[in-house]
């Protein structure tokens, strides 16, 4: 394929998706995919000095629906040109130098919803206007009066005209998707899908809001800056979004930008970059424009998240409790630094409700460096077949039960998948913390020694050890060691090794706060459990359930015969020197682990919370600390290191 055969392809290519993404809010292809092929257009266009009629770099937004009443934009919107590095940003910034002497910038974020400009008159909600295609949006006035963030009168009296982005945010998102009979791939197609429905009715359901960004009109009133601008839309009772900065130079620029691009994933609104404009108006008129963007202002965009690739199979996993869950086979791909080959797909209701199927193009997000999770679908293909639910368990063969949507097995005793699952969450660093017991050693311990219970771990004897495989007396006497010495442990992590449905670390420490015994515990009914913060009524009734459970019961009473000794508390508390105070853990420590300091927090009276909020009192930050650091600084909270915690701990 020649040049400019590529060119013609990239044209058809990136037309096809825009007319998917502006007209038929359906995507088919991830933002990451779209630039990549966008971009490649560009250059291609640059090199070859061809610019196609029909080549999607000249236009702004997409074609008007036909279901929707043409509306002609009284001020032209463009587009925002896109700068791919902080060196092409730093370019851009020094050129407005040539026409603003020592020039400012606001930076704002560049959120990822659906474009609307908003018309009011006499200090009234007069009409809503979509992008469109720039000089013609789609009249959505009444779909736009149901969103609640919109003033419908405002303090200014003369005409004025702003643009804004309608915005799902991931709360909405999130609340509508648990009860839609088809669950929205992302909030930027939950709002445009919105805000293009002809019944006001249905926009209202979704709980949009709408950010305020820009003036294009405003009679009678002179800005000479976009500070101004942004303080203008707040006085008049707009919402602008909780971020505006006004800085000077590129490094500014790009350490706010990184710092933002830290904790974007944790915002509740969906940005996709940060908008820097040359914040002095006076000269923009003198700038100008291109065809498609004003050339005083830029976008920088982050690295996408989400991205597109096939789902080759599924494979159907037994946790501890029993659960059997499916994961999807992906063709591998990059995402975030990573190369993803499987990705969560929760349950078989789930599957239905994305429309996932084998051998089709699935979305896929990767946040917070935790495991992907299948989006929806993306495309289908000719080969793509229906994801099944299986009858019988993957492990054991059994057949499995069902609870809502989620599928069981309930062989406990004879399913090998489930029996190493609670071993290894058994001996893990949380729980009774038994150095040297991989889950290739407890494989080893259930084959040969027929180890598949807790007690029995610690029946275990240097002779019983030695004769297995690759097991020297070193080893041997390591492991025997290892196992006697994690006897006396705390409740909380005795509570967490028994592996109660969803009881995690947090809930097992809080369970052990407000009971200070095992035999409390067992005897505690669900409304005794549920007062507990953050325990919800499945929790509670799960918990209600294990210790009900005849089986369960017995084999606490045999760990206990082997010798484990749950710790008294009083005897765990070093001093109340932190009471009263919050913690945030980020980063690597020098000289612990996180759980460690966790742990050494709690002993003096202090509380370890997972997330910064304006309630915590520190944040304990190492070496690498991430997005928790950023959102520290943002909202004021003090910031120490491990020297400082440890001097506080020890204060008479």
């Amino acid at each position: 394929m020649t040049k400019q055969e590529r060119m013609e392809f990239l044209v058809n290519e990136v037309n096809k998706h825009n007319r998917n993404y502006y007209e038929l809010d359906n995507p088919t292809i991830s933002d990451k995919e779209y630039d990549a092929l966008y971009y490649e257009l560009v250059d291609l266009e640059k090199e070859l000095g061809v610019v196609l009629p029909n080549s999607p770099t000249q236009r702004v937004g997409g074609n008007v629906l036909d279901k929707f009443k043409k509306k002609k934009h009284e001020v032209r919107l463009y587009s925002m040109n896109k700068v791919r590095s902080f060196e092409d940003l730093a370019s851009f910034m020094h050129d407005m130098a040539k026409f603003q002497k020592n020039p400012t910038f606001s930076l704002e974020y560049k959120f990822d919803g659906l474009t609307v400009v908003v018309e009011y008159e006499n200090g009234k909600y007069k009409n809503a206007t979509t992008r469109g295609n720039g000089e013609i949006g789609e009249d959505v006035t009444e779909q736009v009066r149901t969103i609640k963030s919109v003033p419908l009168e405002i303090p200014f009296k003369d005409r004025l005209i702003v643009q804004g982005e309608g915005m799902m945010t991931m709360k909405a998102f999130k609340r509508y998707n648990k009860t839609a009979s088809e669950p929205l791939k992302n909030p930027r197609n939950g709002v445009a899908g919105a805000i293009r429905n002809l019944d006001p009715k249905e926009t209202a359901k979704r709980n949009l809001d709408w950010f305020c960004y820009s003036i294009l009109l405003a009679d009678g009133k002179k800005f000479a800056s976009q500070q101004e601008m942004h303080e203008f839309l707040k006085e008049n009772g707009f919402l602008t979004g909780d971020y505006f900065k006004i800085i000077k130079t590129p490094q500014e620029a790009e350490k706010y930008i990184e710092e933002v691009d830290k904790v974007k994933d944790s915002l509740d609104v969906m940005i996709d970059g940060m908008v820097i404009k040359l914040n002095e108006t006076a000269h923009r008129d003198e700038i100008g424009f291109t065809n498609k963007f004003p050339k005083w202002a830029m976008a920088f965009k982050f690295e996408a998240l989400e991205t597109s690739t096939l789902l080759k199979d599924v494979v159907w996993q037994v946790g501890r409790t029993g659960k059997v869950s499916p994961t999807a086979i992906l063709e591998p791909v990059e995402l975030a630094g990573a190369t993803i080959s499987r990705a969560t797909l929760n349950n078989i209701e789930d599957i239905r409700k994305k429309g996932v199927l084998k051998n089709s193009r699935v979305f896929i997000r990767r946040s917070n460096e935790v495991i992907p999770e299948v989006l929806g679908l993306a495309e289908k293909l000719p080969n793509s077949t229906v994801i099944e639910e299986p009858k019988f368990c993957p492990s054991c063969n059994s057949v499995l039960a069902k609870k809502g949507p989620l599928l069981y097995c309930k062989n406990r005793d004879g399913c090998k998948e489930q029996i190493i699952s609670r071993l290894t969450h058994f001996v893990s660093r949380e729980a009774f913390n038994i150095e040297g017991l991989s889950e290739k050693t407890l494989l080893q311990f259930y084959h040969t020694l027929g180890v598949c219970e807790f007690h029995q771990l610690f029946t275990l004897k240097n002779e019983d050890l030695i004769k297995l495989e690759n097991f020297k007396d070193k080893k041997t006497n390591n492991i025997i060691s290892s196992i006697q010495n994690s006897k006396n442990i705390e409740f909380f992590r005795f509570l967490y090794a028994l592996g109660i449905s969803e009881v995690g670390i947090k809930t097992a420490k809080d369970l052990a706060k407000k009971f200070p015994t095992i035999e409390s515990l067992q005897e505690a009914k669900v409304e005794d459990l549920t007062a507990i913060e953050d325990v919800g009524e499945v929790i509670a009734q799960n918990i209600v359930d294990y210790f009900e459970d005849e089986e369960n019961d017995k084999e606490i009473q045999k760990l206990f015969e082997q010798g484990v000794t749950i710790l008294k508390q009083e005897n765990l508390t070093l001093s109340d020197n932190l009471n009263g105070l919050t913690f945030v853990l980020t980063g690597t420590l020098e000289h612990y682990t996180r759980p460690e300091m966790s742990e050494l927090i709690e002993k003096h009276g202090g509380k370890v919370a997972s997330s910064v909020s304006k309630n915590t009192s520190y944040v304990l930050a190492g070496a690498e600390a991430g997005s928790k650091l950023e959102k520290a600084k943002s909202l004021g909270v003090k910031i120490i290191g491990e020297d400082d915690i440890l001097k506080m701990m020890q204060e008479q």
